[in-house]
């Protein structure tokens, strides 16, 4: 369990289509074995610490004829922001994929007091 240390809890949330590889013969699309792909995201304002960050996939569009395997989670998360990083892999074609992210945790406070 992860307890905050202060009164004041940011929350920030995104949406983004992170690659629409059908309509260019992208490697998600075209290609075989193990893929990946990652995405910066970077917050409007930093949290105090690295906050807790949840990913989704909100749309998915795949081939049919493959099979459906995929991956998406959130890496390197700091307090300016983090990576989504998608993956597949085997005979999987991905056309496109949507995640959606929130992340929350502490955010500097006007009352707090920067003691050295």
């Amino acid at each position: 369990m992860r307890k905050f240390q202060s009164h004041t809890l940011g929350i920030e949330q995104g949406s983004i289509v992170l690659f629409s590889d059908y309509q260019h013969d992208g490697v998600m699309w075209t290609g075989k074995g193990a893929r990946e792909f990652r995405h910066v995201v970077s917050f409007d304002n930093p949290f105090s610490t690295p906050p807790m960050v949840q990913v989704g996939v909100s749309m998915f569009d795949f081939d049919r004829d493959t099979n459906q395997r995929a991956d998406i989670s959130a890496e390197l998360i700091t307090r300016e922001g983090f990576a989504i990083v998608f993956r597949t892999w085997g005979d999987t074609r991905v056309a496109r994929i949507r995640a959606d992210w929130i992340a929350f945790g502490d955010v500097p406070n006007e009352d707090d007091w920067d003691v050295d």
